[in-house]
């Protein structure tokens, strides 16, 4: 017998057939609870798996979870907060996470850029609406965005996935890549205007790279088209009910969740058909062990880290006192000044050295979530990029680059709360040395994954598969990586 396929989920699922043992049933474990382990799961069970996921914290949801903190009633989001590429996830989109309580919410105006003279770059959903506020620059960015935002949806499959695989629409595909493999320093020319520039330079930051680097435009373009297309989104309550909603569908599905279950080696593995870690390459390295194969053992051991972040999470009294009027309507805000202000501090931190003045990342989703601030007293979201493993308190650093932006800040100040670099790890141990993106986006990196194949979910031992972050297509709330990893488990296991 074989599961039954849903027309009312992804249409590519892969029947499973009943393998003797366990009363005829194909079991799985999943090693983490973070968006891509969830996923992962959701798309074996739905498949006819019986699931289990092991996460080692005392809740779900890795980079999703949310805490009240500093006043009681304020929330906060630990690490992922802004999602422009998981609102238009077509893992999110088709398994029904709706009907298990995500709602998504979006700001008036999605990122601001400000700079020092109070102007600033405007992101707004719509292509023609942003470009209307870049003055000359604004035929540019129409010329950049707005036909690839049109064919997103024909693309966005191809996008969200291994990108060595033949493409459903490769002209399409082609156009909407092109720009994606110069230097984000190159990208930035064609823009006149320093609030262009700037605005182009704080998105294509993401990708925590020195921006004259080959491909520093690729997770830029990629998170400005998803934007246009779907909008820098907030999860209604909290990021966790992105995770508690996938959780609340795997238990629709029979699956089961254990909390408080640290896996270090193969032993504590119960035997199981499929497993799929949602963890870091060395973490799957140190627990197979000389199960792996020892060109993958050696990939990934040798797994390379990117830069730090540093975050700090603010209780605001009346918002933050932006000079720039936009700015108080975004549910993001990037504070770096000029584009070559953000290309030299990312230079600082992948070279070691901590910047004066970082890069700051502001989140506000109060504006688009108001449920989450206590009166007039509201949760501000930031973080500094510093380099890996950053030993220092940036605290102050990342106050005075707001301050610089938004005078009088210091003193609307209730409380605060920061987690090091250092600590990041200690919240997610896929987060070492600060490095929430799992793994530093570097060519070969954001192409292949932990090793170079055509497989990257696959670890080269039967039956054992990886669906973290540090596979395609990489960082967000999207699942996107545990989606494909189960669906590379379930085509072999159908052999």
């Amino acid at each position: 017998m074989a599961a039954e396929r849903s027309g009312a989920d992804h249409g590519h699922l892969v029947p499973v057939p009943r393998r003797a043992g366990g009363g005829g049933v194909t079991t799985a474990t999943v090693v983490g609870s973070g968006p891509n382990g969830l996923a992962a799961a959701v798309t074996l069970a739905k498949a006819g798996v019986a699931v289990t996921v092991l996460e080692a914290a005392d809740e779900i949801g890795g980079g999703t979870r949310s805490f009240e903190a500093i006043v009681p009633g304020l929330l906060h989001d630990h690490c992922s907060a802004i999602h422009p590429m998981a609102v238009g996830s077509p893992f999110i989109n088709e398994f029904g996470l709706d009907r298990h309580g995500l709602r998504w919410r979006w700001p008036d105006i999605d990122c601001v850029h400000p700079l020092d003279d109070g102007t600033a770059g405007v992101l707004r959903r719509s292509v023609d609406h942003t470009a209307a506020g870049l003055g000359p620059d604004g035929r540019v960015w129409r010329a950049l965005f707005g036909r690839p935002v049109d064919r997103f949806d024909a693309v966005n499959d191809a996008v969200m996935g291994p990108l060595l695989r033949v493409p459903k629409h490769p002209l399409t595909l082609a156009r909407f890549g092109a720009p994606t493999v110069l230097p984000a320093s190159a990208l930035a020319r064609v823009f006149r205007t320093p609030a262009a520039r700037a605005l182009w330079g704080g998105v294509a930051a993401h990708a925590f790279r020195p921006l004259h680097l080959p491909m520093t435009s690729a997770i830029g373009v990629g998170i400005i088209t998803a934007g246009h297309r779907h909008g820098w989104a907030v999860a209604e309550g909290g990021s966790r009910a992105i995770t508690d909603a996938m959780a609340a569908r795997l238990r629709e599905l029979g699956g089961t969740i254990e909390t408080g279950v640290r896996v270090r080696d193969i032993a504590d593995l119960p035997p199981t058909t499929i497993t799929v870690f949602d963890l870091a390459p060395e973490a799957v390295a140190e627990i197979l062990g000389d199960r792996l194969p020892p060109r993958v053992a050696r990939a990934y051991r040798a797994f390379r880290r990117g830069p730090g972040a540093f975050k700090v999470d603010f209780a605001v009294e009346g918002g933050v006192p932006w000079c720039n009027p936009d700015a108080h309507r975004a549910g993001t805000v990037h504070v770096g000044g000029t584009f070559e202000e953000i290309a030299a501090t990312e230079r600082d931190v992948n070279a070691g050295r901590m910047p004066e003045r970082p890069f700051v990342l502001v989140a506000q989703q109060y504006v688009a979530d108001p449920g989450r601030s206590v009166g007039d007293i509201h949760p501000v979201w930031s973080y500094a990029h510093v380099p890996h493993g950053y030993p220092g308190d940036a605290t102050e650093a990342v106050v005075a680059q707001i301050e610089r932006f938004a005078p009088g800040f210091r003193d609307r100040i209730v409380g605060y709360r920061t987690e090091s670099a250092e600590g990041m790890a200690r919240f997610n141990a896929n987060f070492t040395g600060g490095d929430i993106l799992t793994g530093a986006k570097d060519i070969r990196q954001l192409t292949f994954g932990p090793r170079i194949t055509l497989s990257p979910y696959a670890t080269g031992a039967p039956g054992y598969y990886i669906c973290s972050a540090a596979t395609p297509p990489g960082p967000g709330a999207h699942g996107m990586c545990g989606y494909h990893a189960a669906q590379t488990a379930l085509r072999e296991l159908a052999r």
